[in-house]
């Protein structure tokens, strides 16, 4: 072989290297925000069996608070959005998988969920609160004296109440969930202390109680998930929240699904 044909295969060799090289850094550099912004499209990760946050209409289209906040988003940033139903088990494992670019599911930020997944600012209030029929009178703690309140026994609500409620409270506790809000329903106690998507399903399947948010147990605030590093993306949501809030579009989407401001919510 003559050193010349050595010196083509090595420029070859060379160039090709190099090609390579500029496809892969190329690669890397597209950020899940270039992405959507290059398709037009962001696809996004809600709930559809968590009223009043996600849940199926009766004409079979997702809405809610996480629905209508994933819309808002999308409109923000000028792109369709693609809504992608997941469930509380497998909503992290879709944003890992790229399934989705974002997680609007009432999703909560702790140490653990930290680890694999990164989180933007507060969106919306997910809490724990005491309901009544909105023709009762409930302005403060006092006001709960003498009432019967509907509980489920070791929830936190029954732990939050319990510090709150005067002596003279009648709290009626029940062993799960739905045994709690078939007492209220049934009219077995007056008001009914529980968080607010087991409310918000209550008070949609049961319109004719006029059930409404009274008083305010304990805020645990809802956060957007984001993929590990995807921090173009992340900023940017930052920022259409904070204008959503300096807006009042937040408090306007609480209002709406949940009967209340979402108030002060963390960065």
């Amino acid at each position: 072989m003559t050193r010349l044909n050595i010196s083509k295969r090595h420029l070859i060799a060379t160039g090709l290297s190099l090609a390579l090289a500029a496809t892969v850094g190329h690669a890397q550099a597209e950020t899940a925000l270039d992405g959507v912004m290059k398709a037009k499209l962001i696809k996004i990760a809600i709930p559809t069996d968590f009223p009043p946050y996600g849940f199926v209409g009766i004409d079979m289209a997702p809405q809610g608070l996480d629905v209508d906040m994933a819309k808002y988003i999308a409109d923000k940033l000028g792109v369709k959005v693609e809504l992608v139903v997941v469930t509380s088990a497998n909503r992290i494992p879709y944003l890992q998988t790229k399934k989705a670019d974002l997680v609007i599911s009432t999703l909560g930020k702790n140490p653990d969920r930290e680890k694999v997944i990164d989180f933007t600012a507060a969106y919306s209030p997910f809490f724990q609160a005491v309901f009544a029929p909105k023709t009762m009178a409930i302005k403060s703690w006092a006001d709960l004296g003498g009432k019967s309140v509907a509980v489920t026994r070791g929830a936190m609500e029954d732990q939050e109440l319990s510090k709150v409620a005067p002596a003279n409270t009648d709290i009626k506790r029940f062993e799960d969930n739905n045994a709690t809000v078939s007492a209220f329903v049934s009219g077995q106690t007056q008001l009914i202390a529980t968080g607010a998507s087991v409310a918000g399903n209550m008070m949609q399947k049961n319109p004719q109680l006029g059930a409404e948010y009274k008083l305010l147990l304990k805020d645990s605030p809802n956060f957007i998930g984001v993929a590990k590093g995807e921090d173009a993306l992340r900023l940017k949501v930052n920022d259409i929240i904070a204008a959503a809030k300096k807006a009042g579009d937040i408090d306007k989407l609480a209002n709406k699904w949940l009967g209340r401001p979402a108030g002060d919510l963390p960065q």
